[in-house]
């Protein structure tokens, strides 16, 4: 039988009712009955795809099946070691893969885990102690401090209960819970104090509950099932390349044709041009984009973990270059994760820093001394093995406090010993403790909710504390209300009604999780960037609301706060519309994460969602690149993101955008580079026959400047550093070309000059007897290597970079045109390569024919740098 309505909104009466159980359990036998009907306490996993079909899925991209072709075309060829190059690439790029994917199916596996191992319950009218996963509908679960909750169960018996919800809704303190019946309506998982949810952990007191909903019906059950219906996104690269893979697949073979037929019009034998044709095909394919991908996406997280960002899946380091949005929670990622203590106000509401020296002699003689006396005293702080404060988040921070101001709760309780207390309760909101004078009187401490301490306190006007408490509470402070009063003796009976009256007012307390000092240098360099920070958190709106204007989230006026129960009677069309102004969400629920996060891609943005807790991971999944806490974080929220914050930092995630730019621009070098070479191979194959001179590369030539020039400089364009203007620009919109701003044009003069500059030498090099093919083929290579210097920088000089800024490319070079001398001079090399010496004249004709692409582009960086190239971003 289901419930007709809500749990925590019923009478008590009717679910016992509802649910065929009471208050003294259930019978051994109907639980046996209900475990069979609605099967084990635990969450289901959807489909899972076997290892195998995870790895056979990496070789189906357009890229990967162009470079397998590629490799049988190389080894029919006789080109062996060039092939099994590409096979290694193609193999080590889908292992990657695959143990990325195989990563993130351990996501459930991580959910599953945060079951309780065993609950205490009521069998037959005794207490019995079963597995976790045996809890049934209608079981009276115990509920004890350090116990994990293992059902949804409604509280009836509750004492000082207090539960971690964190993991599910992202409350960055325990929520106190009570027995009282809810109203009725749609009320946040984070408001419902008379439930305790699957998966959270009890801190304090004990009760009793009864289980209303078990395994994927939980709230629990909710998460694991958007978690197994939620789909992965392509990252903006993966998209780009797929793009690159099917243009390039077309090309090549439109290539393979075309010279193939100009060939054999211009004459040239049928053996000769299918090689040559073959050759040129291989050689269009940048077979070492894959490798150069994977290697700059590996350093780049080699990088990112130095800097605390550990990376779980490469494609995601170049991800976070694309991002537009960032999404982000408020504890421990923008804030450091523990109350302060940021405001003391006294008995007149006037600000208070520290109690006066002369009252520190005796702070119980004075209202100011009394007030940060019962900061230091009425709690239960205390120090851990390491002399650090343990205890209750606001309790630590009022402790701190009056430590600041010089008064130790260790050396206090020698002169004021405590002798008896009433415990805090959620129904009195309140706590009292009572403690020994030096004059042998007793000091009654009472801390707790305003609306308490003004209805025991004698000398409170609430009215005039009103524009006081409204100021703290605009600023996101949780305040606490201090009162005493001293008493010649003990009451006979201990109690709040005894205690709790005639009081005298003594002042306020406003704590708060404070900001990481650096994170509004971090969101500022965010919206430099043109990144737009979101903070989406389970903490009250005004709390959320203050934090997000100290460090700059909010600026705009116009800027919105939503909370959660906006946001669910809100249609996802309304939301789309104005999630472009919304700047914080607050107590939202894990449905909606994932609601907001399909809003922002629906307006075309890139989207980094932040989190820690088990809610949020849907979202992390959902989102171009999902982020993880390190420290705070839950092992299914890691597992369902692509990176993990080692220092929970937002300040992280900045670095981290930082790297991602710089490594995609140095994939896109790669890209201009590789393809504006293969470009000047092309038209100087392709146009020679039209010019009516004889074909001048054999296909080694071909192979041979395509291992040479492509391979080791693009690798290592990995290594450049990154742009001075990198965080200025704003990010580039997730459905950018990978040719955008000018790199297709670039690609098309460049290689047009690189094939003219070739087809020059070739026409000179026969009228005047020289060793043409030598010269063109020595030209064509030295010419791509100009190439790689010059567009290190998209507009910098390189006589501004300096040739040492980036070691590798420097040796890369040196020794590629080593390597070229050694096959134009050597014996050995000659015979393989069918080349002849050069004599002075032709190698200095040579190296200066092949430098002129060098300084072309240089002067178009020259022109870019002064505005006057329009296809130039």
């Amino acid at each position: 039988m289901r419930l007709d309505k809500p749990p925590y909104s019923a009478e008590m009466t009717a679910l016992w009712q509802n649910l065929a159980s009471s208050p003294a359990g259930l019978g051994s036998g109907e639980a046996a009955r209900r475990l069979a009907a609605d099967g084990f306490n635990e969450l289901q996993e959807g489909r899972r795809r076997s290892p195998l079909a995870m790895l056979l899925a990496h070789f189906r991209d357009p890229m990967i099946v162009l470079l397998l072709v590629a490799a049988v075309i190389s080894g029919v060829v006789g080109e062996g070691v060039d092939a099994i190059a590409i096979l290694v690439i193609v193999i080590l790029n889908a292992v990657i893969g695959f143990v990325q994917e195989y990563r993130a199916e351990k996501a459930m596996q991580a959910l599953k885990s945060m079951a309780a191992p065993f609950a205490v319950v009521k069998r037959d009218g005794v207490v019995a102690r079963i597995p976790g996963r045996e809890v049934v509908r209608g079981d009276v679960v115990l509920l004890e401090a350090g116990m994990i909750v293992p059902a949804d169960l409604r509280l009836f018996e509750s004492s000082a209960v207090k539960i971690d919800e964190s993991p599910l809704t992202g409350e960055s303190v325990p929520v106190e819970k009570d027995a009282a019946r809810l109203a009725a309506g749609d009320i946040a998982v984070g408001d419902r104090h008379n439930m305790a949810h699957k998966g959270t952990r009890i801190t304090y007191g004990r009760g009793l509950g009864v289980v209303t909903a078990t395994g994927m019906h939980t709230e629990m059950g909710s998460i694991a099932r958007l978690l197994t219906e939620t789909e992965s996104m392509k990252t903006p690269l993966q998209l780009r390349l797929a793009r690159v893979s099917r243009n390039l697949a077309a090309a090549a073979v439109a290539i393979c044709l075309a010279v193939f037929l100009a060939g054999i019009l211009r004459g040239e034998g049928l053996l000769l041009m299918f090689l040559t044709s073959v050759s040129l095909a291989v050689a269009a394919v940048p077979e070492a984009l894959p490798a150069v991908v994977t290697i700059a996406l590996a350093l780049g997280a080699r990088q990112m973990v130095r800097r605390q960002a550990l990376i779980r899946r490469l494609p995601a380091v170049e991800t976070l270059g694309s991002t537009t949005v960032v999404c982000t929670d408020k504890t421990g990622t923008l804030t450091e994760n523990r109350m302060t203590v940021e405001q003391v106000r006294d008995q007149l509401f006037q600000p208070l820093a520290a109690p006066a020296i002369a009252d520190l002699e005796a702070p119980h003689r004075s209202p100011h001394g009394r007030l940060f006396l019962a900061m230091a005293l009425n709690n239960d702080v205390h120090p851990d093995e390491a002399g650090l404060p343990v205890g209750d988040p606001t309790e630590v921070a009022t402790w701190e406090k009056a430590r600041q101001a010089g008064l130790h709760k260790q050396v206090l309780e020698q002169t004021y010993p405590r002798v008896a207390e009433v415990p805090f309760s959620s129904e009195r909101q309140a706590m009292t403790t009572v403690h020994r004078t030096p004059e042998g009187s007793f000091l009654v401490l009472v801390k707790g909710g305003f609306e308490a301490l003004a209805a025991a306190c004698r000398d409170l006007d609430p009215v005039a504390a009103e524009p006081h408490l409204q100021a703290m509470a605009n600023g996101g402070l949780r305040i606490l209300a201090f009162g005493s009063k001293l008493i010649d003796k003990l009451p006979e009976a201990i109690s709040a009604e005894t205690l709790e009256a005639d009081l005298e007012f003594l002042g306020l307390s406003g704590a708060l999780d404070p900001p990481r000092p650096e994170a509004a240098a971090a969101v500022a360099t965010c919206l430099a960037a043109g990144i737009r920070p979101v903070m989406i958190t389970g903490d009250h709106p005004l709390t959320a609301a203050s934090i997000a204007r100290r460090i700059g989230i909010i600026r705009d006026p116009e800027a919105r706060v939503v909370s959660g129960r906006e946001l669910a009677d809100m249609a996802p069309a309304k939301l789309e519309e104005i999630v472009d102004r919304i700047r914080v969400y607050a107590r939202v629920a894990p449905e909606q994460k994932l609601s907001i996060v399909s809003a922002l891609q629906a307006r075309g943005e890139a989207v980094a969602m932040t989190g820690d807790g088990v809610n949020d991971a849907p979202a992390l999944k959902k989102a171009e690149i999902g982020i993880a806490m390190g420290i705070t974080g839950t092992d299914v929220a890691k597992e369902a993101s692509s990176m993990i914050l080692l220092d929970d930092n937002f300040a992280t995630i900045v670095g981290a955008v930082r790297e991602g730019r710089r490594i995609y621009d140095n994939i896109r070098k790669f890209v201009k580079y590789t393809l504006t070479s293969n470009t000047g191979e092309i038209w100087t194959i392709f146009l020679a026959p039209f010019l009516g001179l004889p074909i001048p590369l054999l296909p080694i030539h071909i192979l041979w400047i395509n291992l040479v020039t492509d391979g080791a400089p693009g690798l290592a364009f990995t290594a450049e550093p990154a742009e001075q203007d990198i965080m200025e620009r704003a990010p580039r919109p997730p459905a950018e070309s990978l040719f955008a701003h000018g790199l297709w044009q670039h690609i098309l003069w460049v290689g047009l000059l690189m094939g003219g500059v070739c087809l020059a030498v070739h026409k000179l090099s026969m009228a005047w007897g020289w060793h043409w093919r030598t010269m063109v083929f020595s030209t064509l290579c030295l010419s791509q290597l100009g190439h790689a210097f010059s567009i290190r920088s998209e507009r910098r000089s390189l006589f501004r970079q300096g040739l040492l800024s980036n070691k590798p490319m420097l040796w890369t070079i040196v020794a590629t045109v080593g390597l070229q001398l050694a096959v134009i001079y050597l014996p050995l090399f000659q015979k393989v390569f069918r080349t002849e010496s050069l004599d002075t004249v032709e190698l200095l004709v040579m190296f200066a024919a092949s430098s002129l692409v060098f300084w072309a582009v240089e002067a178009e960086k020259l022109l870019a740098r002064r505005g006057l190239l329009w296809y130039v971003r």
